[in-house]
């Protein structure tokens, strides 16, 4: 009798164990990119990749920005269990704590995607970034990003003096406060208004895109000046989903998950830097003048920055302890003068 219910329980155990390893979950992402947006077809890939890494156990449907909610209220979202996840520019969410921004793109920080890639998964970053997000109900699962953004200009710009008095097109708020301390003059214009006003001198530079996206949309030709690669703007592009269902995930299909976001990170970090060497080659082809500023003016537009990462840093006790964090962090490495 001992020996029949001992291998019940045995079989019993079994089947439970192929069912949990049997078991396939699905979820819905919104991302802050359209349909179509080179962004959004890497994430659309990162989606394919999930399900080759877990032999089909995850699905994710991914839907392009304002499919179900504006682009702000994703975590809101998310935490009502209207959406299960999001990948998002992080920045979006600093009216909700300063922190977010400062984090998100500090700007002049990076020189390179794989410092910011490295701050985050080795210098403290993912830890902030759950700190910051878990309380609304997230887990941060990874990052990934566009790359470092070039700088359109009309002008020849290869020291932060040249900056003096150009008519910089920048986005409202920390970037903006950046330029103007440097001695430029921030006009907020938005994006489909960047091409005419470049070509018609309302504005003498450009906070934009990567160089690829400038080449191809033309900006390059009416402003055949352009920083590369350049020396202001970083995004970091979470991927976040509601905390409880990541808990209730196996560990095996956390660490999955995990690793999907790094390939898609890679990915997307590579091909992009692939396709911007390809488009400075078709610059310079052109003549269109390329400026690649040097260590010591990156230093000085950084220290610049600085300043005002210290403004941030005062709006809330977490803006401060991300400011302390990358500030040490940049000083750990070098990168700060």
């Amino acid at each position: 009798m001992i020996l029949k219910t001992t291998t019940a329980a045995l079989l019993a155990g079994l089947c439970l164990s192929g069912a949990a390893s049997a078991q396939e979950y699905s979820f819905r992402f919104q991302s802050s990119d359209p349909a179509g947006n080179p962004n959004f077809i890497f994430q659309q890939g990162w989606t394919e990749t999930v399900k080759e890494m877990t032999d089909g156990k995850v699905s994710i449907e991914l839907l392009p920005v304002g499919s179900i909610v504006d682009y702000k209220e994703t975590p809101d979202a998310i935490a009502a269990g209207i959406i299960d996840g999001h990948i998002t520019d992080t920045s979006y969410f600093a009216g909700r704590d300063p922190a977010f921004g400062l984090i998100a793109n500090p700007v002049g920080a990076w020189s390179d995607p794989e410092q910011m890639i490295d701050f985050v998964e080795n210098g403290g970053g993912k830890e902030l970034m759950n700190e910051l997000i878990n309380p609304y109900g997230l887990e941060f699962i990874g990052v990934s990003t566009p790359g470092l953004e070039a700088f359109v200009s009309k002008v020849p710009l290869d020291s932060v003096a040249d900056l003096q008095g150009v008519k910089v097109r920048s986005p409202e708020g920390l970037i903006a406060n950046v330029f103007a301390a440097a001695g430029a003059n921030p006009v907020n214009l938005p994006a489909s208004e960047v091409y005419t006003s470049l070509d018609k001198s309302v504005i003498d530079a450009a906070d934009y895109s990567v160089f690829s996206v400038n080449q191809e949309t033309g900006m390059n030709e009416i402003a055949p000046h352009p920083v590369y690669p350049g020396f202001h703007s970083l995004p970091l592009v979470e991927v976040s989903m509601n905390k409880a269902k990541w808990d209730a995930l196996p560990p095996e299909i956390q660490e999955q998950l995990k690793a999907s976001v790094k390939e898609f990170q890679q990915t997307q970090v590579n091909t992009l830097k692939e396709r911007d060497l390809e488009a400075v080659e078709t610059a310079e082809a052109e003549g269109i003048t390329i400026h690649n500023w040097s260590d010591e003016e990156r230093a000085k537009f950084r220290a610049i920055a600085q300043n005002e990462w210290a403004t941030v840093a005062e709006g809330s006790p977490m803006a401060k302890k991300v400011f302390d964090t990358l500030t040490a962090y940049l000083t750990d490495k070098g990168l700060l003068q």
